[in-house]
């Protein structure tokens, strides 16, 4: 089982420019925090998701609601689980209308309370999806809980490149020391559905395998910009799910390539 905790107030979701992925340990299991906007790759995607109002729908659980457990003398929230992945997000406690408007100590609270008082169980993977940027929400999750290291998602274009760098950097800073495991182009091209085989570099081409190579960090591979995507989204079915389609391959790639930085084969 793999768990994805969504703890912004503003997690972007699919077609967000930069996403820190952090692997943390927490007992045995590996916690991704997972820029890979909805949902994960391969097995890691049917376990992670992005975060806020994005997570209930495009995991179809929008109808569900976390409900409290006692354990022991202790009462903790039971997260949802859906596609053998255990979810929980803001999005969950808000109404779909409702701006969360909360400054950094605010976040940060909101933030430790879902590691801290949420009924995990065991679990293989745990992915944290956090927003763009280098804020209070980031430094508070280096501090509190021990990462296994971290990933960052850009899409191809110099402005987008440029704070994909930051964050490469924030992770490398001696006071935080988080491996970065590698780098992921997200939209690295469109292929309309009509023509399956044509490609089209609409924000460039290779600019994060080109800022991978430069920055020394292992480049993860590139995902596609694709209709089929975005209606899985919509329709609460990841695209892993889709079977053999040029969607699936291209995150079961991605993933197969993030378990090699982990020292683990794709199943």
């Amino acid at each position: 089982v793999c768990v994805c905790v969504c703890v912004c107030v503003c997690v972007c979701s699919y077609r967000r420019t930069l996403a820190d992925i952090l692997l943390a340990e927490p007992s045995r299991a590996r916690t991704v925090t997972n820029g890979v906007g909805p949902g994960g790759i391969g097995r890691l995607e049917r376990r992670g998701a992005p975060g806020h109002i994005p997570v209930p729908t495009m995991f179809d659980v929008t109808k569900e609601k976390p409900v409290p457990v006692e354990m022991g003398e202790r009462t903790l929230i039971q997260p949802i689980e859906q596609y053998g992945v255990k979810v929980l997000s803001i999005g969950f406690f808000a109404d779909p209308d409702q701006a969360i408007v909360w400054r950094g100590p605010m976040a940060s609270r909101a933030l430790s309370q879902l590691f801290t008082d949420t009924h995990w169980g065991e679990l293989d993977f745990m992915l944290i999806d956090l927003p763009p940027g280098t804020g209070d929400i980031h430094l508070s999750l280096v501090q509190e809980v021990p990462l296994t290291g971290a990933v960052v998602v850009s899409t191809p274009q110099e402005v987008a490149l440029a704070d994909a760098r930051k964050g490469v950097g924030m992770f490398r800073l001696e006071s935080v020391q988080v491996p970065v495991l590698g780098i992921i182009e997200n939209m690295a091209y469109f292929s309309p559905p009509d023509a399956p085989e044509k490609r089209y570099d609409i924000f460039g081409t290779d600019g994060a395998k080109r800022l991978s190579a430069s920055l020394d960090v292992p480049f993860l591979g590139e995902l596609p910009l694709m209709q089929t995507i975005r209606e899985a989204g919509d329709a609460g079915r990841p695209a892993m799910l889709q079977g053999d389609s040029p969607a699936a391959a291209a995150f079961r790639l991605v993933l197969s390539n993030l378990l090699k930085q982990l020292g683990k084969n794709i199943e």
